[in-house]
């Protein structure tokens, strides 16, 4: 039972996680919000930051170095990509930078980290389906 809630975990993980990165290849190519402009609609890695210290409280300038290299190289591997690779394998380096996040996490971030992404899952229509509920909260439709 603990491995299937850790699971669902870091599939709710991977799946915000992999936003950003996806935005960011898209914009790269012209299709996202802001076209070529690279910089608008996608959240840069301070931004981030940012948002998972509001999750789990504050920070270290250590954890924070140690979280931006960990978005930087799960980002260049994602542009690394084909649109068929990403569909294929961007859910597991999602999954992998999340692991390698809260692993840089103290005890007590670890645990309000979880309880963020237990929150995060329970917006889906749970997991399995075509797409994982493609991020809409249920009823949304």
């Amino acid at each position: 039972m603990k491995t299937r809630s850790l699971l669902l975990r870091l599939l709710a993980l991977g799946t915000v996680a992999a936003l950003p990165l996806l935005n960011a290849q898209d914009a790269k190519k012209g299709r996202g919000p802001g076209g070529g402009g690279g910089g608008r609609g996608m959240m840069s890695a301070e931004q981030r930051i940012e948002r998972l210290e509001e999750a789990v409280g504050k920070l270290t300038d250590d954890q924070k170095t140690k979280i931006k290299d960990i978005y930087a190289k799960t980002s260049e591997k994602m542009q690394g990509l084909s649109d068929d690779e990403r569909r294929e394998k961007g859910m597991e380096l999602m999954r992998e930078s999340g692991r390698a996040v809260r692993a840089v996490l103290t005890e007590e971030q670890q645990k309000k980290y979880d309880e963020m992404m237990a929150q995060m899952g329970q917006g889906r229509g749970g997991p399995g389906g075509p797409g994982g509920g493609g991020g809409r909260k249920k009823g949304g439709n």
